[in-house]
């Protein structure tokens, strides 16, 4: 299993439509993907901006990319994200998975 971080930055005041704006699209995107097993989304508020992390679960490089494409390490933006996002980040971190709880309240699925 491999697991994928994104990281983005938006004003607070815009945090609420933000998170709406992932549901909408990025959740949407990854629960189509096969072989994506689940997405947790992140939230801290720092001052005036709000930072939010996806970390997202994957069976393999493949399932990666049919989300993400060929050049998978690259982060994928949609062009919406220009009306929220304070920067974007070139690269999402990628980690192998070699440990996770044999059981975890809740779901890693949508």
């Amino acid at each position: 299993m491999i697991a994928r971080m994104w990281h983005g930055r938006v004003l607070k005041k815009d945090a609420e439509a933000y998170h709406q704006f992932l549901l909408n699209t990025g959740l949407v995107d990854y629960k189509a993907t096969t072989g994506n097993r689940g997405v947790f989304v992140l939230r801290r508020d720092e001052d005036d901006i709000t930072h939010y992390y996806t970390l997202t679960f994957w069976d393999d490089l493949d399932a990666i990319k049919r989300f993400a494409g060929d050049d998978y390490i690259k982060a994928l933006y949609y062009p919406e994200d220009k009306d929220f996002l304070l920067e974007f980040e070139e690269k999402v971190n990628q980690f192998d998975v070699m440990e996770m709880p044999a059981y975890m309240p809740g779901k890693l699925d949508f």
